[in-house]
């Protein structure tokens, strides 16, 4: 009889984790400006560091 309380209360407290984790995402997800920025200065980063080592 416990055992199913605490299994549905932790089957809860799962549900409420995930969706927290979900709806945080969706609130401070980066603009895709800012991804495609991040990515070309560090492909910019790579090539200057292969560029000086095979100086």
């Amino acid at each position: 009889m416990i055992a199913k309380i605490w299994k549905k209360v932790l089957l809860l407290v799962l549900i409420i984790a995930c969706l927290f984790n979900v709806i945080n995402k969706i609130v401070h997800k980066a603009s895709m400006k800012d991804e495609v920025s991040a990515s070309a200065q560090y492909i910019q980063q790579k090539l200057n560091n292969e560029q000086s080592n095979s100086n």
